[in-house]
């Protein structure tokens, strides 16, 4: 016999609806560990002000173009970043406004 303390049935079966399943766990924690590396939070900073090239996030942030580009592969597999060819230039942005909210949300409740 199971006894909560605070969790009456009917409370326990409504926070047990509302669990996500685990294909949606899963895809929230992927979401999320997007956040959870400084330089992809440095690239979405970048992209949430202007679109830019993978050169140009090479020269801001003084990370080489190679670790930028396996980085935005990860962001664009997520569909967090995508890009627009340019003539011979990629040229990355963010997918979503909501990207900047959270960003901003976590620095707030700091």
């Amino acid at each position: 016999m199971n006894r909560f303390l605070l969790l009456t049935e009917k409370n326990r079966r409504e926070v047990a609806q509302a669990l996500p399943g685990e294909s949606a766990s899963r895809k929230l924690a992927d979401y999320f560990q997007n956040f959870a590396d400084s330089t992809r939070i440095k690239i979405l900073t970048c992209l949430s002000m202007m679109n830019m090239c993978v050169n140009d996030l090479s020269t801001i942030l003084g990370i080489n173009q190679t670790t930028i580009s396996h980085q935005l592969k990860t962001l664009k597999d997520q569909g967090i970043v995508s890009y627009k060819r340019e003539g011979k230039i990629l040229v990355y942005y963010l997918t979503s406004s909501s990207i900047n909210d959270i960003m901003l949300y976590a620095v707030q409740g700091l």
